[in-house]
């Protein structure tokens, strides 16, 4: 408990800090006194946002240390099956429609990616961590060839506005939105911390949880379902955002362990926080203008993913 009060701590604090660094200095006392400069700045242009990063770096990093667990393979993020690539064809075609709701696309288009791999996946009410890995990696190659044929006969506008969103980004949305956008992840995360003594049976191999009472099968498709509805919804408010769901879990095993009573808890804090001073740094690095936040996650996390791949394929 005092680990995951930690990192709880520090998420609070971001959430306090992060809000008040921009390229405009605000005084907190101005923001919270009425209508002014300061708390339009505040309360409409940094604080929504900041609340988005602490939501899509929760959801990530729960499940990549979801999918590492069921697919028992370190490098797994919440991009490996599929659920992201789904989104952003989904997003990308909204572009090129000249569509305005490219998040409801891309959140359709998570859906349809979700179920095709678990159609595909599902034999007999039995699926595979292996078989589930096989086919979002199909998923993938495949979604990232319709991306690339769409951008490549889209307008140069369209083309701006895919390359743009694929960057991954983050916005000041309506406070409406982050409420329907919190009441669905947070369930999703309650449950998958209710599972983590099954997940601590999974990860050990599908005939042990099973010999303890464990139904294997269940249990992936539910966390696939779990993780797949995290990273769509993530996914289609921010765009692709990649590393973090791999670079925070590896990282807090090496600092909490591998109990996922603990862990998935902790990634929940560590990942909003670490969104949340990434997306600061993308803000305040080149102001006035923004860096996406997706490229500030790729600095961190590509020489971490190199270094583990590295030490993983010499284990």
């Amino acid at each position: 408990m005092k680990k995951i009060g930690i990192t709880f701590a520090i998420a609070f604090a971001v959430t306090i800090v992060a809000p008040l660094i921009g390229s405009t200095h605000i005084q907190l006392g101005a923001a919270f006194s009425g209508v002014s400069p300061d708390a339009e700045i505040f309360f409409l242009a940094r604080l929504p946002r900041v609340l988005l990063a602490l939501l899509a770096g929760a959801a990530l990093s729960a499940t990549g240390s979801l999918f590492q667990c069921m697919l028992r393979d370190p490098l797994a993020e919440p991009y490996t099956l599929g659920v992201s690539s789904g989104a952003s064809v989904g997003a990308v075609i909204a572009i090129c429609l000249g569509m305005q709701q490219t998040g409801f696309a891309a959140v359709l288009g998570a859906a349809a990616g979700m179920l095709l791999v678990i159609g595909i996946s599902l034999r007999e009410r039995r699926v595979s961590a292996f078989t589930l890995l096989l086919t979002g990696v199909t998923l993938n190659s495949m979604a990232f060839a319709v991306i690339l044929f769409l951008h490549s006969t889209a307008s140069f506008s369209q083309a701006f506005a895919i390359s743009r969103w694929l960057m991954g980004g983050l916005d000041a949305v309506p406070y409406s939105s982050l409420a329907w956008l919190a009441g669905l992840m947070l369930p999703v995360l309650v449950l998958l911390v209710w599972m983590a003594p099954q997940l601590n049976l999974l990860a050990l191999g599908d005939e042990w949880a099973e010999s303890r009472g464990v139904n294997a099968s269940a249990i992936t498709i539910l966390g696939y379902i779990g993780g797949a509805v995290l990273t769509g919804l993530a996914t289609a408010m921010t765009g692709p955002i990649a590393f973090v769901g791999l670079l925070i879990p590896h990282a807090l095993r090496l600092i909490v362990g591998a109990d996922h009573r603990v862990l998935l808890p902790c990634s929940i804090f560590a990942g909003a926080a670490f969104l949340c001073v990434c997306d600061t740094v993308a803000r305040v690095a080149l102001a006035p203008s923004e860096i996406p936040v997706g490229v500030i996650t790729a600095f961190c996390g590509g020489p971490f993913f190199l270094w583990l791949l590295r030490g993983h394929s010499t284990s």
